[in-house]
């Protein structure tokens, strides 16, 4: 139910250095831990996550059938701040709620409850290939914002593939046809949702660890959720409060480890690899719905996959050119 991991990465994957200079700013409170060039060990864990996020989106689908979206979200993010509550404690050896940037913290929370909340919203109505394979648009998106909010210049070739993009997942939704549904649009909303929560993730780079932004994110989605539950409330069985916390401890896992694999390896080599989400879910669709993705999703996936390939083909090309610019020694040296 957390979308991809896919080409523009999460937590600490937003190391890419941006094209001008950033201001100074207060001495950070925390430093983000260093990176260190281990790609094999990041390609293994990244394919471990997909496994924890494919599972997690499958269970919110089947937990759907007799729980409102917002309440599964609901219990989601309660076992996510659970998991996070250490780093909440004053006093705490984990203590990390310290930072200068609470504003962004709040945002991008705002941001990972909506793509969410849209997301599981979704998957009640349309098959789980279908949703999945729209949510991986969000890396294509982030190219588009990057250039308000980053101040990114995007070349033509970027531009292309980001169209490349957009038209699988009008090739997946069919939009004017009797095919299209209009649920189609959650995943989307959500997408972008996440697109948002990348770019704000880009902005706090090497100021903010992963434990601070997670526990952050946690806070605010449970206050959130905790303000919009009770209007839609249906109490839990046992059963249904069993996979709930399962979707918590299986999101928070994979986020957690795909934080962890951005420390190995850079967004352009485990893009490749995030994309096995896809197989997961697909498969797990099928033996547990019985959902087999039409041609039309399998087409438009690849136009998607494929999109989202060559874009984190030109992120590495450009960091690439960036470092050699920065090390490039000055004339009047």
């Amino acid at each position: 139910m957390t979308p991809p991991p896919a080409a523009a990465a999460r937590l600490d994957s937003a190391e890419l250095p941006l094209p001008e200079k950033k201001p100074a700013a207060k001495a950070p409170v925390s430093k983000a831990p260093a990176r260190t060039d281990h790609p094999f060990k990041g390609i293994a864990l990244i394919l471990a996550s997909t496994i924890f996020l494919g599972t997690s989106d499958v269970t919110a689908k089947y937990l759907s059938a007799t729980l409102p979206s917002i309440e599964i979200t609901w219990i989601r993010f309660l076992t996510f701040a659970l998991i996070m509550l250490p780093a909440m404690v004053p006093g705490s050896p984990l203590f990390a709620l310290q930072t200068n940037r609470l504003s962004l913290h709040l945002l991008r929370g705002l941001g990972i409850l909506g793509s969410s909340l849209f997301f599981i919203t979704g998957l009640r109505f349309l098959p789980i290939a279908e949703a999945s394979a729209t949510g991986f648009v969000a890396p294509l998106l982030v190219t588009a914002l990057s250039i308000f909010f980053l101040s990114e210049k995007v070349g033509l070739r970027r531009w292309i593939a980001t169209g490349v993009g957009l038209i699988g997942v009008l090739i997946i939704l069919r939009p004017g046809t009797g095919a299209f549904h209009p649920a189609a649009f959650f995943p989307l909303v959500s997408a972008l949702c996440w697109a948002c929560t990348l770019i704000i993730t880009r902005m706090m780079s090497g100021t903010e660890r992963a434990i601070t932004v997670m526990a952050y994110s946690s806070i605010v989605g449970l206050v959130m959720l905790s303000a919009l539950v009770p209007s839609v409330w249906v109490t839990p069985s046992w059963h249904d409060i069993a996979f709930g916390v399962f979707i918590g401890l299986a999101s928070t896992a994979g986020q957690w480890i795909v934080v962890l694999a951005f420390r190995y390896a850079d967004a352009s080599v485990l893009a490749p690899f995030s994309y096995t989400q896809l197989l997961w879910v697909s498969g797990l669709g099928f033996v547990i719905f019985g959902e087999v993705p039409d041609v039309y999703t399998v087409v438009g996936a690849g136009f998607i996959v494929a999109s989202g390939l060559y874009t984190a083909h030109r992120e590495r090309v450009r960091r690439s050119q960036l470092l050699a610019v920065a090390a490039e020694p000055s004339p009047n040296a």
